[in-house]
């Protein structure tokens, strides 16, 4: 599994692990309706409790990336059905961001000039 815990990370482990698992769904690394590792069986390669699994688990079923099927587990949800949903999220804390970046005085011109070069630097354009 393509999932590293990073212990300097401020965020919770179980942030960590649901956000990684998100990525890996979005980019169709893990395909739609492809079962995800046990929770005992991730625990277990990723040497943490069962309990942060569980939760990551439950933070991404809870968000739409995943579900549960009784008795077999727990299964990737297809990439486009969440994506414009996870799209409309960033868009949202872009927002906030760009509200604060306005605050302290930045001008359109910086911001868009900004997100040009990121975009440039990403490839993206």
């Amino acid at each position: 599994m393509l999932i590293e815990i990073d212990f300097r990370d401020k965020r919770p482990l179980y942030e960590q692990i649901s956000g990684r698992l998100e990525e890996l769904i979005l980019c169709g690394v893990i395909s739609a309706d492809e079962a995800l590792p046990s929770v005992r069986a991730l625990a277990m390669d990723l040497s943490i409790n069962p309990n942060t699994i569980q939760k990551a688990y439950d933070a991404l079923e809870q968000r739409g990336f995943c579900y549960s099927v009784a008795g077999r587990g727990r299964f990737a949800a297809a990439a486009d059905e969440v994506l414009p949903a996870k799209k409309q999220e960033i868009l949202d804390e872009l927002g906030k961001v760009i509200d604060k970046a306005s605050k302290v005085g930045f001008t359109e011109e910086e911001l868009t000039g900004f997100v040009h070069e990121k975009l440039i630097r990403g490839g993206k354009v």
